[in-house]
């Protein structure tokens, strides 16, 4: 049993140098092809006509922000179409239905779409809009993002190339600056844009429609099957599908589009679960699509990374849970010592994640340096959310249904972060269980990482403590902002009981002065 846990370990260890090797990869590419600006494309042919898609289901407090930002965007009124596609079950239906009225009373093509049922979540809004959508591109944006007044002039051009089926802009982050999370949710979005999506058009890889903040091509949204739920993300889904049908994508880096990243941590950690869960669908899916296909080995094998990339915390949770044993292989068969310290690379699998968000921020000329401590920090975040993914794939045999749980946003930009708390707004998360399977895997790490100390073997000592840390960091991080919530709700609470009782106490003293 010894013999087989340490060769499992050992292949784990492999995959994840593996994994370590292609992020440096893709970040050597963005950093060796510069930083210059994208010339913008200049197109001859007459404006075609586009609808704007705003999917909105139960988001009070960014909805009207979203459809003001589309009723500004700079192209002509009798080209454009706007479809709200909104699922809402509360009072964000009626702040829609105003702010659209406001808009039509303009004089605008704006259309408040109202589904009896939300079958189909997401994809299943979308793909309902299609029915009705007057236009040949489709621009789609999340309640939670704010698209600038050129974005149509910028992306449209680029369909001037036949096999351009979507162009994809870069997010922004509204809250960058709001908390502790939200910067280092900036760092990784930024290390996703600004390196892989980036490097992955550089060399003409397959990559990702992101679900917002682009635009497609509604005659390839057609071809490649339109949209489905069948995975929890529909857009990587269709991405991929149309990458099959021989269409591909234009990642426009320079372009940025601002969106909010979550404030709580049950919410960052539910985007990641369905973020997980969806990409190792995806991969089941298409991965053997994609090995009998035509497209290029390289375009495959970073094909299969990127859709697999979520197996990294799998990974990671395989070589956390055999550390111990490990241990006991390597003192109860000194020769195989050799064998594992070949798997001392793993070093390298670290510091190639640190390389990744580094040039992430160098691409944006910002001083990275200065956020060398969060980079650290993220780096210890990340394995810390490795028991959530582990559910997300456990869920996709065990729970084959689930519902799209979406990602609650507050409207929490920067400029109010010190006058306005999340927790005294609607939306907020219950403590999510898994908080007492991090802790206890957390102490497991640990005691790994003190056992691998009485027998000297420094390396998991260094990991397992890292793990550990990362673990309970997570799990305490989202008790701690639990609690926040709680005393929050408490506070209010009381303040409506004490207005009550001085409500009622007035009220006493009015009708014994009229008796």
């Amino acid at each position: 049993m010894l013999l087989t846990a340490g060769a499992v370990y050992f292949a784990a260890t492999v995959l994840l140098i593996a994994f370590g090797a292609n992020i440096s990869f893709l970040s050597f590419v963005v950093w060796r092809g510069g930083r210059e600006p994208e010339a913008e494309a200049q197109s001859t042919r007459p404006l075609p006509r586009v609808t704007v898609q705003l999917p909105i289901y139960n988001e009070l407090y960014v909805s009207e922000r979203v459809i003001e930002a589309a009723c500004r965007l700079d192209y002509p009124s009798e080209l454009l179409q706007i479809q709200v596609l909104d699922d809402s079950t509360d009072e964000t239906a009626d702040l829609v239905a105003a702010a659209v009225e406001r808009a039509q009373a303009r004089g605008l093509d704006i259309v408040h779409v109202r589904r009896t049922d939300r079958s189909g979540f997401k994809a299943g809004a979308l793909q309902c809009g299609l029915a009705s959508a007057t236009g040949e591109f489709i621009a789609i944006f999340d309640a939670d993002f704010v698209p600038r007044p050129n974005f149509l002039r910028r992306t449209v051009p680029y369909f001037d190339q036949q096999d351009v089926a979507f162009v994809q802009a870069r997010w922004g982050h509204l809250n960058r600056g709001y908390s502790l999370l939200t910067r280092l949710q900036s760092l990784s979005i930024d290390g996703h844009f600004m390196v892989e999506q980036s490097a992955r058009g550089l060399r003409g890889y397959w990559f990702n429609f992101n679900g917002t903040a682009g635009i497609w091509r509604a005659a390839a949204i057609e071809d490649a099957g339109g949209w489905t739920a069948r995975t929890l993300t529909e857009d990587l889904d269709l991405s991929y599908r149309a990458h099959l049908r021989g269409w591909r994508g234009h990642y426009l880096r320079d372009l940025v589009v601002p969106g909010e990243v979550p404030a709580q941590m049950s919410g960052f950690r539910r985007q990641q679960h369905r973020w997980a869960r969806g990409s190792l669908e995806c991969a089941i899916r298409l991965v053997p699509q994609i090995w009998t296909s035509g497209a290029r080995v390289p375009v495959k094998l970073q094909a299969t990374a990127h859709l697999a990339s979520y197996s990294i915390h799998l990974l990671l949770f395989t070589v956390t849970v055999l550390y111990p044993l490990v241990v006991l292989v390597a003192a109860e068969h000194p020769g195989f010592k050799t064998f594992f310290g070949l798997a001392y690379p793993f070093a390298l699998f670290s510091l190639a994640y640190v390389i990744f968000l580094v040039a992430g921020q160098r691409q944006q000329r910002r001083r990275w340096w200065r956020d060398l401590p969060r980079i650290l920090a993220i780096t210890v975040i990340g394995p810390g959310l490795m028991l959530n993914t582990v559910r997300a794939a456990a869920q996709i045999i065990l729970k084959p249904n689930p519902e799209f749980e979406r990602t609650a946003k507050f409207g929490m930009e920067s400029a109010e972060s010190r006058r306005t708390t999340w927790t005294r707004r609607r939306y907020q998360l219950r403590l999510d269980p898994i908080v007492y399977a991090e802790t206890a895997l957390g102490a497991y790490s640990l005691a790994a990482a003190w056992l691998a100390f009485q027998y000297h073997n420094w390396a998991i000592v260094v990991y397992s403590s890292w793990f550990g840390v990362g673990l309970l960091a997570v799990a305490g991080l989202t008790v701690s902002q639990s609690v926040a919530v709680f005393r929050s709700r408490q506070a209010r609470a009381e303040k409506v009981k004490l207005e009550e009782a001085v409500f009622g106490a007035a009220e006493r003293r009015t009708v014994g002065s009229a008796t």
